[in-house]
C-alpha cells in the first residue's frame, strides 16, 4: 500500500489522506462494541471502541490478514463530545491494536444504531497483497 499525501498539505494525525493498494480486497461490516456472544461488557465509549476494533481484526484473521492490511475505515459514534473526551484512550487502544497503521479514515457522528447500547461502530476494506 502507498500513502497518498499530496504536495504542499498539512500531514494529518491519525489516519491518511488517501491508500492506493492492489491486492485481495476484504470487507468488513460494521462491528459494534460487544463481544463474540453479543453481550456488551464495556458502556463508555472507549471501551466498546476497543472491542469494536478487536471485532474488526478478529473478521480479518478469517481471511489472514491483519491490522497492516487495513486500507480504509469508517467510525461511526453517538456523540461527538464522549469521542473528543476519549481520544487519548481511544489512541492507546489504537496503538496496541493497529500499531503505527493509519488507514484513509472518517468519522461520523450518528443518532444511534439498531443495538441500543452500542456507542460505537466500525466499519473497514482491507486488501492483502497478492
Amino acid at each position: 500500500m502507498r500513502i497518498l499525501q499530496p504536495e504542499n498539505w498539512v500531514r494529518p494525525r491519525g489516519y491518511a489522506n488517501g491508500i492506493e493498494a492492489e491486492g485481495k480486497m476484504i470487507f468488513v461490516a460494521g462491528q459494534i462494541g460487544w463481544n463474540e456472544n453479543g453481550e456488551f461488557k464495556e458502556h463508555a465509549l472507549a471501551g466498546q471502541f476497543r472491542q469494536a476494533l478487536q471485532n474488526v481484526l478478529t473478521v480479518l484473521r478469517e481471511a489472514t490478514a491483519g491490522p497492516e492490511h487495513i486500507a480504509r475505515m469508517t467510525l461511526f459514534v453517538t456523540s461527538r463530545e464522549e469521542y473528543v473526551a476519549a481520544r487519548p484512550e481511544l489512541g492507546a487502544a489504537w496503538k496496541e491494536l493497529m500499531g503505527r497503521n493509519f488507514p484513509a479514515m472518517a468519522v461520523v457522528v450518528v443518532t444511534g444504531f439498531v443495538e441500543l447500547e452500542a456507542k460505537v461502530e466500525i466499519e473497514a476494506t482491507a486488501v492483502v497483497p497478492r
